[in-house]
């Protein structure tokens, strides 16, 4: 659409300087310090909503942060798209690995610099302005609405709810996700499946308090010790995760569709050097993609215990704590995991220790189908920007409210991201390309007009 097009160029300063300003607002939804910040993002981003042409924007409050919600109905006979997104973003720690301050963006080397640059910020905000214009192009194609949520780096403990509450009120034909990443703009793909996720904290109590290392040392079973032993026993030397009944319902590609999978270019030697190690750990019998993107894994998120500080202090600490990540495939259940795994854990402790655990949050893998008018629209809108058809990924990431919106609202996802594994999501120094920023505003257009041709066909 080249009135689109030359709409982006007319307002690309302006469409810079409103992203920047949502993200200065550090929206980090881990920390309860930041709750007046979620409030002025949801705030921010209602009153963009109000501005590009949204007939209603409200922000709706929950037990958590606000949700944003928006609509603009042009045709009851049109399809629906609905929308999501998130404004939350990760802790920007370790903050002394930042080349420039987290949450005062800056353009470097023709990307943007920031927390939430990609994540999903910046993606996110790929859609406000793709309203915007289609609205004052007049080409807006099929009916929109948004949900736009403040916890998904969280889990989302809000959203469930109110997708129950509000389930008529966002009723629609498909919901439009730009929360991923793509191979590179020379190789286009959309994300048709993600891991699921199973999250839980473990904690192993010992003495009643820390002890003298030299008087008790070798008497006393230690904590921190006894918590890595645990760990070290929930993977084997192949890879493959110990945990009883973990791959009972673990779905396995065909030899075919992994044929297919296998087309997508990888270097090994390229993926080790982008993130400066000089080898790699998969599991036995599955490739580097295959390993993260169709097999389940564990892995510990982080460890604590005892003296940390600087110098030393010879003691054996009182407790000891770690949280565990399983990423999950069709069709392993969070919940039943995270009882096996604790389960599991429990019986690793020795005599000596209490171990408690805690499943924290998670939910189910995801796939989409390719051969449906929802997928069809989005590999046509790619393949019309980059020039060529997309490939279609299986991404190791998680996004567990997908799942539960297939449940509750009854409809699929189609997850059109724009972010490269570049991007340091999650890291310090998170950026995004500008390239893809205006790609992704000028490929979402697309998607609704092609969308609304191809389910007039349906």
């Amino acid at each position: 659409m080249e009135s689109i097009k030359n709409y982006i160029e007319t307002n690309r300063e302006r469409f810079l300087e409103e992203l920047f300003g949502l993200i200065r607002i550090p929206s980090v939804s881990a920390n309860e310090a930041n709750k007046a910040d979620m409030v002025r993002a949801a705030e921010y981003i209602r009153d963009l909503l109000a501005a590009n042409g949204a007939d209603r924007a409200e922000v709706y409050p929950t037990t958590g942060n606000p949700i944003v919600y928006g609509e603009k109905m042009v045709d009851p006979s049109l399809p629906t798209i609905l929308v999501y997104g998130h404004y939350d973003v990760m802790p920007a720690e370790p903050l002394e690995k930042w080349i420039s301050k987290p949450f005062e963006p800056e353009i470097r080397e023709g990307k943007i610099w920031a927390r939430g640059a990609d994540d999903d910020k910046g993606q996110l905000f790929m859609h406000l302005k793709a309203f915007e214009m289609m609205n004052a192009t007049g080409t807006l194609a099929c009916n929109v609405k948004f949900m736009i949520e403040g916890e998904e780096e969280a889990g989302s403990a809000s959203l469930g709810g109110f997708c129950s509450e509000y389930r008529d009120m966002l009723r629609s034909d498909v919901i439009l996700v730009s929360d991923t990443t793509m191979i590179s703009t020379e190789i286009p793909s959309i994300t048709s499946g993600l891991r699921g996720l199973s999250y839980i904290q473990i904690e192993v109590e010992g003495p009643d308090r820390d002890l003298h290392s030299g008087i008790y040392g070798g008497a006393v079973v230690n904590p921190c010790n006894a918590i890595c032993d645990i760990i070290s026993r929930l993977k084997d030397s192949d890879g493959r995760v110990t945990i009883p009944g973990f791959y009972d319902a673990v779905l396995v590609p065909s030899d075919a569709e992994r044929a297919k999978m296998a087309e997508r270019p990888f270097d090994p030697e390229v993926y080790k050097k982008s993130i400066g190690v000089d080898a790699l750990a998969v599991e036995k019998g599955f490739t580097p993609l295959e390993s993260t993107g169709i097999r389940p894994t564990l892995d510990v998120n982080g460890i604590w215990g005892g003296y940390t500080g600087e110098g030393a202090k010879t003691i054996l600490p009182s407790k000891a704590s770690a949280k565990i990540s399983m990423r999950l495939v069709p069709y392993q259940k969070a919940e039943q995991i995270a009882e096996m795994a604790i389960s599991h854990i429990k019986s690793l402790a020795p005599a000596g220790v209490r171990l408690t655990a805690e499943y924290l949050h998670g939910g189910e893998a995801y796939v989409s189908p390719l051969d449906t008018p929802e997928y069809q629209a989005a590999e046509k809108a790619c393949e019309e920007i980059f020039g060529k058809r997309p490939i279609p990924i299986r991404s190791g990431g998680s996004i567990p409210i997908i799942s539960t919106f297939e449940k509750i609202l009854g409809v699929k996802s189609i997850l059109m991201g724009f972010g490269l594994e570049a991007d340091a999501i999650h890291s310090p120094n998170e950026n995004f390309p500008l390239e893809n920023l205006f790609a992704g505003m000028r490929a979402i257009p697309l998607y609704f007009k092609y969308y609304a041709e191809l389910k007039k066909q349906d």
